[in-house]
């Protein structure tokens, strides 16, 4: 079977991840998600995306159920197990996303592209209620990392969380500026002469 060198979703190599610590059931990965607070940095806001995500983990082979575990007023827990073929995936999936940056396709860039369709004084305003939220959110990882601190967290889980304020405070940054371009008038456009303009079929 042929390997993608990345994941087919962020979900997919946090489960083997997981799985690479110990064998364990469905509801124990979808816990320690929450509780680590990765669910931060991958989606299982609906209660089936991991159970969908380990079906196809088990399609591929890179985990198989390792045993089933009974349990009294609830249906039997099943505990997945990595395959050595899902160890080697996990490690070349680990090796390509962090040595190389993945073409991504995220919705901001994507409305960004398309902005011309939108009056300038519109999108200024919408960038202005955007950076607002972003200085919420800074003020929350602020709190979030002040708490690891009392816990003495090690450095190494807290990555993602320094990853996430840079990127941060690096875009409110840049929608700062764009904000201020607009208000000047230095940063301005007209959507019709801007679609007269488009080059012929």
């Amino acid at each position: 079977m042929t390997l993608d060198s990345r994941p087919r979703s962020p979900l997919a190599m946090v489960l083997l991840a997981l799985l690479a610590e110990e064998p364990m059931h469905a509801y124990r990965m979808q816990r320690l998600i929450k509780t680590r607070r990765k669910d931060d940095v991958v989606n299982v806001a609906r209660s089936n995306s991991v159970y969908q995500a380990i079906e196809r983990l088990v399609r591929d082979g890179l985990i198989e159920v390792h045993e089933k575990r009974a349990a009294d007023t609830a249906p039997a827990r099943i505990v997945y197990a990595l395959t050595a073929t899902g160890r080697d995936a996990l490690r070349r999936w680990m090796d390509a996303a962090l040595a190389t940056p993945a073409r991504e396709f995220p919705e901001f860039r994507a409305v960004l592209a398309v902005l011309a369709i939108t009056a300038p004084d519109l999108v200024r305003v919408r960038l202005e209620e955007r950076a607002a939220a972003l200085e919420v959110a800074l003020e929350q990882a602020a709190h979030e990392a002040a708490y690891a601190q009392e816990l003495s967290l090690p450095r190494v889980l807290m990555l993602e969380h320094e990853h996430f304020v840079t990127v941060t405070q690096a875009e409110l940054g840049w929608v700062r500026q764009v904000v201020a371009d607009l208000r000047t008038g230095s940063l301005t456009w007209d959507t019709k002469e801007i679609l007269a303009s488009r080059p012929p079929d």
